[in-house]
C-alpha cells in the first residue's frame, strides 16, 4: 500500500511550448465537440462521451436523484440531466458501454484547467486520497467473496 506522500498529486507548473500547444488543442477540440469543462481527469469514454462536469452539482458517478420526470435537471429545469444524456449515449456506443457502471474516483479540483491528455501520460490523474484507496480495496475484497 502506498503512503499519502506517494499518492499525492504532483503540482503542475504553467505549461509552455509544446505542452501549451497540446493543452490548447485539447481544450478547443473537447470544448467544441463535448462541451468539456477541462477537469483534468477526463472520463468521457465512461459517460457516453458526455462531460459529467456539466452537472451543476459536479456529480461524477451518476445522477443526484433530483432528475425530473421528463429527464431534465432539477437545478436547470430547462436542460436535460447530464446523466440521462450520458446513459442514453452510452447505450449507443459500440465500445466502453459497460464503463457507465464503473465508479470513478472523486474529482481532484486541483487539476481543473489542466490537460487530461498530459495528466494521463504522466499519471498525475491517478492520485486518490488514502481514504478512497482504502474504501476501494475493501469493496474489491468484498466483491471477491
Amino acid at each position: 500500500m502506498q503512503t499519502a506522500e506517494q499518492l499525492e498529486a504532483p503540482e503542475a507548473d504553467s505549461p509552455r511550448g509544446l505542452r501549451k500547444a497540446i493543452l490548447l488543442i485539447e481544450k478547443k477540440s473537447k470544448e467544441a465537440v463535448f462541451d468539456c469543462r477541462m477537469c483534468g481527469q477526463c472520463i468521457l469514454h465512461s459517460t457516453g462521451l458526455t462531460c459529467p462536469m456539466r452537472c451543476p452539482k459536479n456529480l461524477r458517478n451518476g445522477p443526484c436523484g433530483g432528475t425530473m420526470m421528463n429527464g431534465n435537471c432539477e437545478v436547470l429545469p430547462d436542460q436535460p440531466c447530464v446523466w440521462v444524456l450520458a446513459w442514453e449515449r452510452s447505450r449507443k456506443m459500440p465500445v466502453w458501454r459497460s464503463h457507465m457502471s464503473h465508479i470513478n474516483p472523486p474529482v481532484d479540483f486541483r487539476l481543473k484547467g489542466t490537460g487530461s491528455w498530459e495528466n494521463l501520460i504522466t499519471r498525475r490523474d491517478k492520485y486518490v486520497p488514502p481514504g478512497w484507496a482504502a474504501a476501494t480495496e475493501t469493496a474489491a475484497a468484498g466483491a471477491k467473496h
